[in-house]
């Protein structure tokens, strides 16, 4: 039922003891415009690019080799990676979550970091969060919700969305404060697994880009 023959950050074969199974196969979707000059997109429905379409059927391509029996498909009803679910295979069981939905920037959607920082120098998302925007506890619940949802389905599942969610995501399956989600970098069509090694929530693997 699950592929043994798991991808880690640099590219080797993770190979899974039988007691560790995926359960949530987070994807980023894949590039946008935005994404690569690295402004901050958070509600702003910006579509993928020809490379992010690219990258999309490629994650497809990668998920199939996986080999792993999916419960569902999860998505953000946001076209980014709406579209990447679709060109990647899966659409026809795509489930659209509002809880998936990018962190709204606020005041600062559309901007990147160094422009940011201009006016608040050594401003850190993570830290000092953005003015009339979503707070990094409002991402935390609703990334818990996601994750409530999807492990009542007993099986795993894949979920396709953005960068920022999907990290605190990430952080809050293995139990710790949203905040450790800026230690995460996670690049367009990446992606990642989450599991279990017995009782203790892990990560098997993160940032997977080799097939791209």
């Amino acid at each position: 039922m699950y592929a043994q023959n798991l991808v880690s950050q640099s590219g080797q074969p993770v190979q899974l003891p039988g007691d560790l199974a995926p359960e949530l196969l987070l994807v980023r979707h894949g590039q946008t415009a935005w994404s690569r000059e690295g402004k901050h997109t958070g509600l702003t429905d910006v579509p993928l690019d020809p490379e992010g379409r690219r990258q999309a059927a490629s994650v497809g391509r990668h998920l199939r080799s996986l080999g792993i029996e999916l419960t569902k498909v999860l998505a953000s009803p946001l076209s980014r990676a709406a579209e990447t679910c679709r060109i990647a295979g899966f659409g026809d069981a795509m489930e659209p979550i509002a809880d998936l939905a990018e962190w709204d920037y606020g005041a600062y959607e559309g901007r990147t970091t160094d422009q940011i920082r201009e006016s608040r120098p050594g401003w850190s998302l993570w830290r000092d969060g953005v003015p009339s925007g979503e707070g990094i506890d409002d991402v935390a619940r609703r990334a818990d919700m996601v994750i409530s949802y999807a492990t009542a389905s007993k099986g795993s599942v894949v979920i396709f969305a953005h960068a920022h969610i999907l990290r605190v995501l990430a952080v809050r399956w293995i139990s710790l404060a949203p905040h450790n989600g800026r230690s995460l970098a996670l690049g367009p069509a990446s992606t990642s697994i989450l599991g279990h090694e017995h009782e203790t929530t892990t990560i098997l693997s993160w940032n997977d880009r080799s097939y791209l």
